[in-house]
């Protein structure tokens, strides 16, 4: 039976919550297609130690797909992230209180991995099914794209993992109270949104050719 691996981060920047980690986890043993099990794990938002995680969970299970979500306070929409660069250049502390200045991830690594999810055709799915999404060109410099990165170079050295990639998704509506002016959406359609995500990662084998670049 085929695995999947969905990872969610703990709340960071003194927010009390975090949407990544509280949509991952209604997806606690669900199956998806009838025959797709997914396996969640909760990461630390640490450099290093979130990696470390990571990889240890993808030996244990051997998942075929592997989606990453993490939170994005401030977009609008369900973002998929299509390059993870090989960089850490921190602007505020994690978690542990390490904040890395232009280091490398993985020393010696490519300067990027592109995604390997179908994200224009999962952005078409979304916004067929009436949820904002779009494709994002940079996954940012903190420890999601750290993760990001650490999940695309242990895939290219993988024969089991087909497809790998980092999905962003907005506030909850509860922690856009306290930023105001920022986006939110609710968890129920985050949800929709995220199996979507899935059920498209498993059943389109090429992605589609969409115009989804910017001109900034």
């Amino acid at each position: 039976m085929p695995h999947i691996l969905l990872t969610g981060f703990e709340p960071f920047n003194n927010e009390i919550t975090n949407p990544a980690w509280e949509v991952v986890k209604l997806f606690k043993d669900k199956k998806i297609l009838a025959n797709h099990t997914v396996h969640i794990a909760q990461l630390p938002c640490e450099f290093g130690q979130s990696n470390t995680v990571l990889t240890t969970l993808l030996a244990q299970i051997q998942p075929e797909i592997v989606i990453c979500v993490g939170q994005a306070g401030g977009r609008v929409d369900i973002s998929l992230e299509r390059i993870a660069i090989n960089i850490d250049d921190a602007r505020i502390p994690d978690n542990a209180g390490a904040q890395p200045i232009d280091q490398s991830i993985v020393p010696e690594g490519p300067a990027a991995y592109f995604s390997t999810l179908p994200i224009k055709a999962i952005v078409k799915n979304l916004r067929d099914n009436g949820i904002p999404a779009s494709v994002s060109q940079t996954a940012g410099t903190y420890v999601c794209n750290h993760v990001f990165y650490g999940l695309m170079h242990y895939a290219n050295k993988s024969s089991q993992i087909l497809r790998a990639g980092f999905v962003h998704i907005p506030y909850l509506p509860n922690q856009a109270c306290a930023h105001p002016g920022a986006a939110s959406m609710a968890l129920e359609q985050m949800k929709k949104a995220l199996n979507l995500v899935l059920e498209t990662s498993i059943t389109q084998v090429n992605d589609l050719k969409l115009g989804a670049g910017t001109t900034h």
